[in-house]
């Protein structure tokens, strides 16, 4: 008889147990039927259908308490869970933002060790693998939804006051890449440089450190963050470029410059990368070209103020004493320093990038940087009733060597350990470095190699022809002033007075007797085999003047930059020199050619204007890829017209043909780069191609600048031949067009 009570007892009980089960299930396809209906209603307002689905388990608990409280007896007998906590989650406490007006984010975990009916698996279960495909498919489903709430913050003021910010930061991009090209010459006369022809190296140095800066401030900011490392970087350049102007020898100066680039290296990889993640997907191409005017804004604001301060040697300059000089050149090296500066104040008032916080796992902090967007816009509209609709935010699972530990306990002091000792194991570098090796991994290999070929081949040819467009126009002034020379052989003076300017002259066997030089001025002359018998020298400056092979004897020289430098294999018999200057003598007066270069440079940087209209409006019309290949294409045609160039003027016309048509190619590679990463390597891999492209800068600069007035056939060939095949390169990349943001 008790054997049948038994068996009845515990018949009950599992038709109850079953009972409770089928109502759990029905409970559960319910709510998913009403979720289902609810998304397709209303799918651009909704965002349910991005949550956990593992949240869902939670409706369990909503039935009725007094059938848990008839259980408790039986539950408690045979050692079961108490249905009461069955579905309890340890993190189910107040969350502090909900003080603050911040949603609260479930992740919808279980308890560790516990595998429920219904319960997704802990993490300490899985292998890696399957945690890394768990994270893209979150990634995926993030890239859905952060597209939807971009589309409700909409574009409005917030976007147009990030949009100068970082432009500012472009453009102090664009004046570091001529900064230094326009005060090579000056500084190199003014600080005694006896070989100029080695001025590409200090340029080359410069990008070298451009190519540093893009790879390590790239990296750096996909795990510290946009904003920190782009203030950062910012900082670094424009202390060092303002210290660039003060240093007196010449391989400080270079050393300054080269610190400079290292840190305005993060500007283009970091400055895309965030202003992207603040942009909707229809509005992406159009905006980030526009952006790329800053770049042309800032050539052309470095060429017009090297045009109205570096030529003005006298109203700019200062010395204190004989051992500081601060030339003009100094002046216009801090003012270029300027744009950096307002960027750095500026960048402190904007917010981290969202879709940063988000794939590091803030979830707080991205959703008040939304909410401020939205807010921003809707007060800008005039519609500042409007709410902000969104509730909760999908966040990547976090894969690092933290989970692992983490499940295993709970002890907080342990795992505080093991995150310290974590942190001083992983070094910044390996974290980069696993980072950059990630865009090398499949599926992004082939198209991290397409980009890398493109960017080298686009800036091989632009910068390699922007260094030789300029050369080949002096070495045809250099031809031209070289024809009008005077030549004046076997000419003697005796007692008369030089007090004017001596320009473009030869003077060979030559003898001057009881001759005064005084207040005057030797520009581009030369001595040659030339004697001075008791002549008196007395404030005078040469300016690539030289003295080679003469004779001075009996001569007085007082106050002059007449040394050593100048007295080529010449003699100097019972004469003295007194107060001579120091350093080197600068003049730019009635200096044509100085005017010149800066004006040729601005015309070129002002071509690229027309060329950035077109592409911010077709961007998105005629695609990315089309108006990357077709640009480079035409570009690589348009050199084969530098076989008619055989005048300045004609030379002129060609560079802003070349650059108008090549600018388009810029702006559609920018843009291309920015969408085809995704956000935890975005910065790395940009980064990595910008580094590429300043590469191609030293190589062009080198190898270009050596074929300058030697042959204009390897030149032609070797431009159109690596445009032509990067455009090619170019069509074969993916579409971007309709992505989201990964």
């Amino acid at each position: 008889m008790d054997e049948m009570d038994n068996n009845r007892t515990s018949l009950a009980k599992g038709a109850k147990d079953l009972a409770k089960e089928a109502k759990r299930q029905a409970s559960k396809n319910f709510n998913k039927a009403v979720d289902r209906a609810s998304d397709e209603y209303s799918a651009h307002r909704s965002y349910n259908r991005f949550h956990n689905e593992d949240e869902e388990e939670d409706n369990y608990n909503s039935y009725n308490q007094q059938d848990r409280y008839d259980d408790d007896a039986a539950n408690d007998e045979d050692g079961a869970s108490s249905d009461a906590t069955e579905g309890h989650d340890d993190e189910d406490e107040i969350y502090e933002g909900e003080y603050q007006g911040v949603p609260a984010y479930s992740d919808g975990k279980a308890q560790d060790g516990q595998v429920a009916l219904g319960q997704p698996v802990s993490d300490s279960l899985k292998s890696r693998k399957e945690l890394e495909n768990e994270r893209q498919a979150d990634e995926e489903e993030l890239a859905q939804q952060y597209e939807l709430i971009m589309q409700e913050c909409g574009h409005g003021r917030f976007q147009w006051q990030l949009f100068f910010v970082l432009g500012l930061a472009l453009m102090s991009d664009g004046v570091e890449v001529f900064v230094v090209g326009f005060v090579l010459p000056s500084a190199e006369m003014d600080m005694c440089v006896p070989n100029s022809g080695a001025g590409w190296c200090a340029g080359s140095v410069v990008y070298l450190g451009m190519m540093l800066g893009a790879f390590y401030w790239g990296g750096l900011s996909d795990k510290v963050g946009r904003k920190q490392c782009l203030l950062i970087s910012m900082t670094v350049n424009g202390f060092f470029a303002f210290l660039s102007s003060f240093v007196q020898g010449y391989s400080m100066f270079i050393l300054c410059r080269l610190v400079s680039g290292f840190g305005i290296g993060g500007a283009v990889p970091i400055v895309f990368s965030y202003f992207a993640e603040v942009l909707a997907r229809e509005k992406r191409g159009e905006h980030l070209s526009w952006l790329c005017m800053f770049w042309m804004i800032g050539g052309i604001y470095a060429s017009a103020m090297a045009w109205a301060i570096i030529p003005h040697y006298a109203g700019w300059s200062f010395s204190m004493g004989s051992a500081y000089q601060f030339h003009s050149w100094r002046v216009f090296v801090v003012v270029c320093a300027l744009p950096c500066v307002s960027a750095v104040v500026a960048l402190t008032f904007m917010p981290e990038s969202p879709r940063f916080y988000l794939e590091m796992g803030k979830h707080d902090e991205a959703w008040m940087v939304l909410k401020n967007i939205h807010d921003t816009n809707m007060r800008a509209r005039g519609e500042p009733e409007r709410v902000f609709t969104v509730n909760r935010i999908k966040i990547p699972k976090q894969l690092d060597e933290l989970v692992e530990m983490q499940n295993k306990s709970a002890n907080i002091f342990v795992v505080a350990f093991f995150k310290t000792w974590v942190c001083l194991r992983l070094t910044l570098k390996q974290q980069i470095w696993s980072t950059f090796m990630k865009c090398f991994s499949p599926p992004m290999k082939d198209n991290t190699v397409k980009l890398a070929a493109v960017w080298f081949t686009l800036s091989f040819g632009f910068y390699g022809l922007s260094v030789w467009f300029p050369d080949v126009i002096k070495h045809l002034q250099a031809d031209e002033y070289a024809s009008r020379v005077k030549i004046h052989n076997n000419e003697r003076i005796e007692d008369f007075t030089f007090n004017f300017t001596l320009e473009n002259q030869i003077h060979r066997n030559g003898l001057f007797l009881n001759d005064r030089f005084i207040s005057m001025k030797f520009k581009a002359v030369t001595f040659i085999d030339s004697s001075f018998l008791n002549c008196y020298f007395e404030d005078v400056s040469s300016v690539g003047s030289l003295f080679k092979n003469c004779t001075f004897v009996d001569s007085f020289f007082y106050n002059t930059d007449i040394d050593d430098f100048k007295l080529t294999d010449s003699r100097v018999i019972n004469s003295s020199f007194h107060h001579n200057k120091t350093g080197c003598q600068m003049t730019f007066d009635d200096d044509y050619s100085a005017y010149w270069v800066y004006f040729v440079n601005f015309l070129g940087t002002l071509a690229v204007l027309p060329g950035n209209i077109v592409s911010a409006l077709l961007m998105d019309k005629i695609g990315r890829l089309s108006m990357l290949g077709g640009s480079m294409v035409l570009s690589g045609i348009s050199c084969f017209f530098l076989w008619f160039g055989t005048s300045e003027s004609m030379m002129i016309f060609m560079l802003c043909l070349y650059n108008g048509l090549s600018i388009s190619a810029w702006n559609s590679l920018d843009v291309v780069t920015t969408e085809l990463y995704p956000t935890d390597r975005r910065g790395t891999g940009f980064g990595f191609c910008n580094a590429l492209c300043k590469l191609a800068a030293v190589l062009g600069n080198l190898i270009f600048g050596s074929l300058v007035g030697i042959t204009k056939a390897i030149p032609i060939l070797l431009a159109s031949t690596v445009l032509v095949v990067g455009g090619l390169v170019g069509l074969r990349l993916p579409d971007t067009r309709a992505n989201v943001l990964m």
